[in-house]
């Protein structure tokens, strides 16, 4: 995952992306490279073409601040992705790394998801496992199932794509709220074996990966495609969990007086006093299979 050279990987992705026309530079001809190329960049940046060529290469890890934003403004980041180029230019500390322990969803957010029976709620964890989801968010979408891993599905199990009816558009949203949970961290023994996986069997993985996008989401709207009632377009809101790092809950709710509205409460009724997706204290789902012993497990 190229975790000697973060910000070289990062800016070449990012110049391999920008639109050479959007500087006024013509597009066709003989360009060989995608993009723009390195001394084009540092022309716009305004550094030399050799200390560009430097960081890419990772001879020169650390620009200063100015560098940073005269980057950032060529590469047309937002603050999300600027702050994750800032981070990628600092000194890596090498971590000492406690053995890894289950994540688990305490006791006490479990009875409260359990009092929310309208409306749908999950919690995941670090690298979108669920964790947790009360009934309903089962229902919803078989994605929520505790213990699914959410990116392992979203690329892997050809039914995400008749859940999701923008597909595309949640994958790639996926895939860079992976990176911004992530951040520097590419080390950690669980991502590396997870965008290892994903690298290998999915083509669409590597190319979403390979773009280095980041994006913290903390609300949104999804389309679903529900097989007991039709279409859903749910509005979502994204809570950290306080006392468990990395660990965040989701909420969906519909769009009040909605079609939407109509179909989550009849589906609501329909799960209501089934076992569909009811979980133990330790988040487990008790009447829908989870992902075998062993294995990792299978997006929001």
């Amino acid at each position: 995952m190229d975790s000697d050279n973060r910000l070289g990987s990062f800016l070449r992705a990012r110049r391999e992306l920008a639109r050479p026309e959007d500087f006024g530079i013509p597009a066709g001809g003989q360009r060989r490279v995608a993009g723009l190329r390195r001394e084009e960049v540092a022309l716009l940046a305004g550094v030399s073409a050799d200390y560009y060529v430097r960081l890419e290469q990772g001879r020169d890890k650390h620009p200063s601040e100015q560098v940073i934003a005269a980057l950032a403004r060529v590469f047309d980041l937002d603050a999300e992705g600027t702050a994750h180029l800032r981070e990628l230019a600092r000194p890596v500390l090498r971590r000492k790394r406690a053995p890894r322990r289950p994540e688990r969803v305490s006791p006490g957010l479990l009875r409260l998801m359990d009092t929310w029976t309208t409306t749908p709620v999950l919690v995941m964890g670090r690298y979108l496992d669920v964790l947790a989801a009360n009934p309903l968010a089962a229902a919803v979408n078989s994605c929520s199932v505790p213990g699914v891993n959410q990116l392992r599905m979203m690329f892997l199990d050809p039914e995400a794509c008749n859940i999701y009816a923008d597909w595309p558009t949640v994958a790639a949203e996926t895939v860079a709220s992976l990176r911004a949970t992530a951040g520097d961290d590419l080390d950690d023994p669980r991502l590396t074996e997870l965008v290892g996986e994903l690298s290998l069997k999915s083509a669409e993985f590597r190319r979403l990966w390979a773009r280095h996008d980041v994006r913290v989401k903390t609300a949104g709207v999804k389309r679903f495609i529900n097989p007991m009632v039709g279409a859903l377009t749910l509005s979502y809101e994204i809570f950290t969990v306080n006392d468990a790092q990395g660990q965040i809950l989701v909420a969906y709710h519909a769009e009040p007086g909605s079609s939407s509205e109509h179909a989550l409460g009849l589906l609501g009724s329909m799960v209501a006093g089934s076992e569909t997706g009811r979980r133990d204290l330790d988040g487990r789902a008790t009447a829908e299979p989870t992902v075998a012993p062993g294995s990792a497990p299978t997006s929001m």
